[in-house]
Parts: structure tokens; sequence; C-alpha cells
């Protein structure tokens, strides 16, 4: 882990390092501002980002940086050669688990983990061929001066609703997909015809039944998905929401479950509910006449959850018996990532049976009914929920396998070496003579502090590459500037998911990273880290 840099130690006006800092904190070994045609001069600053993420300093203030030691603390109007931080163009998606797809949002021997992207710059002022040069060199080479915002800001977003919101048991949401609707017309439509066949003096009241069917069918899968739920939060595993969609239900867990044991149970216990629900339909059933609709009712409600038991039980992910598979190969080998491995394409060979075998099965008569009776539109209603299922289960081990990659690296992603540099200004300093100090520093980033050099707020990007350069003399840099909130200040120590959970729960652009101590280390864009996380997920395992 890298622990240099990110010096906040006040420095007098003559005080200049012996050596370079690995860390983000600005430093330079000559005032002289960089010739803007030289590729050795850093991009800069921080960017904008979705899903996670939203005056020149005295003698006497804290975390005086090296590029400041000759400052007058003027910038003359006609000299506005520095720019705006240079804007990150590239997003990416953050990271969804759940117990219905058996995903998982990853880890390398290496100690030093490939950049997402190059952050860590503080090659010497051109005119300084002897002066020190940042280990971490980057392929950017946009100077300040010509950096140009993003086209399209994305907006900040919320966490996905998924449908409408049935209730909060356990204190997790419930949402019901629209794909739901679509689902429960066509059981409707299907177990009205089979109702035609057994009470034909129903009439069109049979579709009502059928209606109801489809209600108490999805009720059945909430408990299926309630049970994964329960196990989940008992091993202290936060549970975003439950969704009932097209075909079933899914839990969606945001952790890994510890142990191959954990694992086992929190798959297991879905399809032991729905099987213990078909044991209470059967013994509802007994005392009631068989050619009624309650008999018809509960002998459809037994049988529809003995076929969601057995098919959850399936050993293939993304279906429950495929985490219990990879469970018992995790407890074999003792990785987690061959476990998902096997299971994810036991998942991919059942999904090709399923593609052929349910079409012959139904044709043979194998399924109760008989072969004449599977023809025409049966032949092709049966075809193509053969190869929609085929395709669930298919792409479902595909996530897994991705996710499981991405878990494998994601302790790759670390807030010491994802981090900007930062040069601390004062809030009347002009954006020109900020922007100056962080080009002579080889800094990305400015970090807003007040005369003691406490951080007040953090130099949004967006926002100086929106200011001209005729005006930036002008201009202070606490008009531009974020104010910090207690979310938007990250430990320097964090790594892997509690990286990616603090900033899911503070989502803004930029953040302070701060060593224990609460010195200012530099500034996090989750630009960087969601190209790093994109990177993880595209670097064989």
């Amino acid at each position: 882990m890298d622990e240099s840099g990110g010096s906040g130690q006040p420095r007098s006006g003559t005080d200049r390092p012996a050596k370079p800092h690995a860390g983000p904190t600005a430093q330079t070994t000559d005032p002289t501002p960089p010739d803007p045609h030289d590729n050795g001069t850093p991009a800069a600053a921080p960017s904008t980002e979705p899903p996670t993420t939203d005056g020149p300093t005295d003698g006497t203030a804290a975390a005086r940086q090296p590029g400041a030691d000759h400052d007058t603390g003027q910038d003359p109007p006609t000299s506005d050669t520095a720019g705006a931080p240079a804007p990150d163009d590239e997003r990416a998606p953050g990271s969804r688990t759940g117990t219905g797809d058996a995903e998982e949002p990853p880890t390398s021997g290496a100690d030093t983990p490939e950049r997402a992207d190059a952050t860590h710059r503080t090659p010497a002022a051109p005119h300084d061929p002897e002066a020190p040069r940042d280990p971490h060199p980057t392929d950017d080479h946009r100077t300040l001066a010509h950096s140009t915002a993003p086209r399209n800001p994305p907006p900040q977003s919320p966490q996905p609703r998924g449908g409408l919101l049935m209730g909060r048991p356990f204190g997790v949401p419930v949402y019901v997909a629209p794909s739901w609707f679509l689902v429960a017309a066509l059981i409707t439509w299907v177990f009205g015809g089979q109702l035609d066949r057994v009470l034909p003096e129903l009439g069109a009241a049979r579709y009502l039944v059928s209606l109801f069917f489809a209600v108490a069918f999805y009720a059945s899968v909430l408990v299926h998905e309630l049970a994964h739920t329960v196990a989940a939060l008992r091993f202290k595993l936060p549970v975003r929401r439950i969704q009932l969609q097209f075909f079933g239900g899914v839990s969606e867990i945001e952790k890994e479950a510890e142990t191959p044991g954990r694992e086992f149970v929190l798959a297991f216990v879905g399809p032991l509910l729905s099987l213990i629900l078909a044991g209470l339909f059967y013994l509802a059933m007994q005392p009631v006449e068989p050619g009624t609709v309650p008999g018809v009712l509960l002998a459809g409600l037994m049988v529809s959850n003995l076929i969601v038991a057995a098919f959850n039980l399936l050993p293939g992910l993304p279906l429950d018996g495929g985490r219990m598979l990879r469970a018992v190969v995790w407890k074999i080998t003792g990785r987690p990532m061959t476990g998902t491995i096997a299971a994810a394409w036991v998942g991919r060979a059942l999904a090709v049976c399923v593609l052929i075998g349910l079409p012959l099965l139904t044709q043979s008569g194998a399924l109760g009914t008989s072969a004449e009776d599977n023809v025409g539109m049966d032949t092709v209603m049966d075809a193509l929920l053969a190869a929609i299922l085929a395709a669930i289960i298919w792409t479902g081990a595909g996530n897994s396998l991705r996710m499981a990659r991405l878990r494998e690296h994601l302790p790759e992603l670390r807030a010491r070496t994802l981090t900007r540099r930062a040069v601390p200004v004062e809030t009347d300093t002009p954006l020109s003579e900020a922007l100056r100090r962080a080009n002579d520093a080889g800094a990305r980033a400015l970090v807003v502090v007040d005369a003691e050099g406490t951080p007040l707020s953090l130099v949004r990007e967006a926002a100086i590459v929106g200011v001209p350069e005729h005006r930036r003399p002008w201009v202070a840099v606490s008009g531009l500037a974020q104010d910090l909130t207690d979310g938007m200040r990250v430990s320097a120590e964090l790594a892997g998911e509690d990286l990616l959970d603090t900033l899911r729960a503070t989502p803004a652009t930029e953040y302070l990273v701060v060593e224990e101590t609460g010195e200012i280390y530099g500034v996090l864009s989750a630009a960087d880290v969601e190209r790093a996380f994109v990177k993880a997920m595209a670097r064989p395992s």
C-alpha cells in the first residue's frame, strides 16, 4: 500500500521537499509556470460522475504547498494562461447483487494494482530538467488550460426504484416490476383455459379466479424471496430490495456471504419455504371437494410451488441450486471463485438442456399431456417458453461470472492510489492564481481552506471549465466550490467494497481524502473510481 504523500504539514516560504512524494499532495521544484505546449504538463482536477459518486495561503496557513512558495497572491489579468482541471468523460455503472441471480459486485496478488486512471502525476516544470518526477506518471497529457467540459454531465441518480412499492417487510422495500403485470395477464389467460375444461360452468368468471391464482402464486414467490432476505439479515448482510418481476423474484443482497456454509443456507432457505408452502396447500386440500373452485386453486398452488422449488434446486447459477453448488465447491477448494466458475458453467449447460429438452418433453407427452394435443400454437408456445427460460439462465450465469471476477479484483480499488493531488487555496484566491499553483505543483484538484488551513469546500471541475479564461483573474474559487459534508470526507485507507459503499452513501463528483490524523491527502474523483471499477471487470482472473 502506498503510504507516502498526502502531506498536510505547514511549510514555510522557503521549505522544499528533498525528494518527490508518491502521494497526491501538490509539490513543485520551480515556481515558473509550465509551458502549455509541453506534453509533460499534467491534466488536472476532479470530474463529474453519477450513481456512486457529487486566497493564496499565507506563511501561517496549514498545508501550504511548495508550488506557492513565491506567490504574491495576485495574478495579472493579462497572464492568465492557467486553465481548468480536465474533466473525465467516462462513466461506469455501479454494481448490483441479488439472491435470484447469484450476482456478486474483485483481488490480485500485486502490491501495486493497475491504475484505472493515471491520477498521480507530479512532473517537473519544463524549465527544470533536474527536478524530481512523480513515480506514477500518467498518459493524460491535457494541460490545465485546455480542458473541455463534459457535454452532458450526468445528473445525480438515486437508487433505482424498480417498480411499484408494495411494502417494507423487515425494513426491506418490495417492488413489483412492470413486467409482472404482463406475466400476471399471461397466467390468467393460461389458467383460465384450464379452468374452462375443469369447471365449464364458471363461464367468464373463470378469469377472475385465474387472476386470483396469479396473485396468490406471486405471493408464494414473495415468501420464497423473504426467506432469502431473513437469512441474509440474520447473517448481517444488507438487502437493498426485493423485486417481483417477469419470471419470479429477486432479493438484492449487497454483500457476499463470508463462509460457504452461510452461502449454502442463504440459497437453500428459498426452495425450502416453497416446499413447505406446497405441503401446506396439500394439507388444505384434504377437506375440500376436488371439483370445486377452492379445490382447483389449492391444487394449482401446490403444484406451482413444487415446480418453483424443483426448478430453483437445479444445480446451476443463477438458480438457488447453483449457489448451493458454488458453496460446496467453495468448501472443497477453499476458493469462492472456483465455486462460481463451476456453478456458472453448469448453469450454461442447464440452459442448453432447457432450450432443447423442454420442447421435446412436451411433445413426447412426458409432462402429462398427450402428444396429439401438443400441436400448432402449443408447440410454438412451448418453444418460446423454453427459449426465454434458457436465455434467463444463460445470461444469469454469465452475469455471475462477471460479478465474481469483479469481486476478485475489487480490493484493488484503493482510495490512496486513486486520489488526485490537491492544492489548498483560501476562499478569496482568484481562479487564475489557484490554477497556476495547481499547474506548477502538478496537481489536479483544488481544496478551499480557511486561514487556519481547515478544508471548507472542493472546487468543482464543471464550474471551472465554464469560466472563460479572461474572467478567471476576477473570479474567486469560493464561488465555484461545493461545501464539504461529512459524507464527502473519505479516509485514505478505504478500499474495495468499503470504499464503494462510502461513495454510494453520499453521491458526489469529488471527495476530500484525509489521513487518519485529519490531514489533507488529496481529492478523489468518482469518475476515477468508476473507471477503475470498469477496468477491474475487464481484467481476466
